[in-house]
């Protein structure tokens, strides 16, 4: 496995600010994505999506005001419109991921991390 890592971080969250520490604590030097400011296009969250082999319904933050005002809850949704709408709204990808060559861990609670570090 790669030794690249990379951390989608946002820094106003405790969550993605604990999953820095961890990194740093580790000595472990990550590029730091600050998604909020440069969002990732829909094809860079299809891959991220691979990675972390999960639905985009799963990695929306449901609690964000724009899942509800873009009633992102209708089931009847399809994948393409909720990435879409992560790709102009990235408050709604949820946080902090780290990605380390083919796999990707949401640091939800941080020790998740761990499993990327070996």
């Amino acid at each position: 496995m790669s030794d690249h890592y990379t951390l989608f971080h946002n820094p106003r969250c405790s969550k993605s600010r604990a999953a820095l520490d961890l990194l740093r604590a580790r000595g472990l030097d990550a590029d730091v994505m600050l998604y909020l400011d440069t969002p990732p296009d829909a094809a860079a969250l299809r891959a991220l999506l691979g990675k972390l082999d999960m639905t985009p319904r799963a990695l929306l933050r449901t609690g964000e005001p724009e899942y509800r005002e873009l009633g992102l809850g209708d089931l009847t949704l399809d994948d393409d419109a909720l990435i879409a709408a992560m790709a102009t709204h990235p408050k709604l990808i949820e946080r902090p991921i780290l990605v380390r060559g083919s796999r990707a861990v949401i640091g939800r609670p941080t020790e998740r991390l761990l499993t990327l570090l070996d």
